[in-house]
């Protein structure tokens, strides 16, 4: 018996392929389960508009991300901070910061994006990797000044 799977089954198969099982193993755990579908004309056919309709939305996705990377990677983050000697900072500056800096700029990134392995605590040019997309990520140049 030939089924459309709908969950990947380890030993068997991924999202979306066609495979033969046993008639038992089908009627008896697949199917009751919701794992896969008789793998009819008609199931055949939604099967593969939905895969088209899938990539549509991903391909649209990926091109709205890319252009919101070359927007991001133009624009020049700058964050005046208290230092005290040898440009150390009182403080620090954290994804949250430079979350809050962006959303001032009209830029809506959650902070959990941005990649910071540990908080800026030093005047300088800092580079900063935000993920915007699971294929696509931005590089932030962010500099600390310190107050006059």
């Amino acid at each position: 018996m030939k089924v459309i799977l709908k969950e990947n089954i380890e030993n068997l198969g991924q999202i979306g392929d066609i495979v033969k099982v046993a008639p038992g193993y089908s009627r008896n755990y697949l199917l009751p389960k919701g794992l896969a579908i008789e793998a009819t004309d008609k199931n055949a056919k939604a099967l593969e508009h939905a895969k088209r309709q899938l990539a549509y939305k991903k391909n649209k996705a990926l091109e709205s991300a890319k252009a919101l990377v070359a927007k991001l990677e133009a624009l020049a983050v700058e964050l005046t901070h208290q230092a005290g000697e040898e440009g150390k900072l009182f403080g620090s500056v954290t994804n949250m910061e430079i979350a809050n800096f962006l959303k001032n700029n009209g830029f809506d990134i959650d902070r959990k994006k941005i990649v910071l392995a540990e908080p800026i605590k030093q005047v300088g040019e800092y580079s900063v990797p935000v993920k915007i997309h699971p294929e696509i990520t931005a590089t932030l140049s962010v500099k600390v000044k310190a107050t006059a």
